[in-house]
């Protein structure tokens, strides 16, 4: 079996070693306290604030492969910190829109689009964009385009790793777990919500993961993407309340900030 494992460096960024490739998502390395201003529908302006910096700066990572971009227009999902780590990768996999504003490496994937990177040793690592609403019907016009990400590799004997991206439960998750076999499901909760859009969330709450995991049909769940930014209005305490009497059809792992977990693919 390929050793792989993930480690949490803050929010939605996480360093995953699969095998020989090491790759990053949705890079953010800015220190805590740091205040960004969203622009949205007609300018107005919608704040953002941080409250934890990474668990590991960008220059202890070592060797990048690649990074796993869900999408590059909200400062908790790609800093200024991450923007520099992006120019330094040979392949940056995201959006289609967001692989235009980028430029230089990135590679833009729609939904069910495959790409492979091929590693020094000849190890082959298949990534696919999966479905992502980042909130309400027709949030998209709002917020942007996002993707999740689906991987496979060499050595794999379980089901894959799909990594949800920012998203709420909608249909098109369903359509993952019709067509792909996920084994680890990385799930971005949080309960994202902005005082401006009153009780909008832009990503789900622990109460959706259980839904999320049949949907999928996962058969073990790591929630991140709770900590770190004041718009996440669901703490991890809140949350693993809520997980406690939910009827959860696989195992939950909790994964620390700086914390690394073995995963049995």
């Amino acid at each position: 079996m390929t050793p792989c494992r993930i480690t949490l460096v803050g929010a939605a960024t996480t360093l995953l070693e699969l095998g020989s490739f090491r790759l990053v998502t949705d890079p953010v390395f800015d220190p805590e306290g740091g205040r960004y201003t969203l622009r949205v529908l007609g300018g107005v302006p919608i704040g953002m604030r941080k409250t934890t910096g990474p668990a590991i700066p960008p220059e202890a990572l070592g060797r990048v492969d690649a990074v796993l971009l869900s999408h590059d227009q909200h400062q908790d999902n790609l800093d200024d910190s991450g923007r520099r780590l992006v120019a330094s990768v040979a392949r940056t996999l995201t959006t289609p829109a967001a692989a235009r504003r980028l430029g230089g490496s990135a590679l833009g994937l729609a939904p069910w689009e495959s790409t492979e990177l091929v590693g020094d040793d000849g190890a082959r690592l298949r990534i696919t964009a999966t479905p992502a609403r980042h909130g309400p019907p027709g949030s998209q016009f709002l917020v942007g385009a996002v993707t999740g990400f689906f991987l496979e590799w060499d050595g794999q004997r379980n089901g894959g790793l799909y990594i949800s991206g920012d998203t709420v439960r909608f249909r098109g998750l369903r359509e993952v777990g019709a067509r792909l076999r996920v084994h680890t499901a990385v799930l971005h909760v949080g309960g994202a919500q902005f005082g401006l859009s009153g009780p909008v969330r832009y990503t789900m709450r622990a109460r959706h993961v259980a839904a999320v995991a049949r949907d999928v049909g996962a058969r073990e769940v790591i929630p991140i993407h709770y900590e770190g930014w004041r718009h996440f209005r669901e703490a991890e305490s809140d949350a693993r309340a809520a997980l406690e009497s939910a009827a959860l059809p696989c195992p939950l792992r909790w994964i620390a900030r700086g914390q690394t977990l073995d995963l049995a693919l």
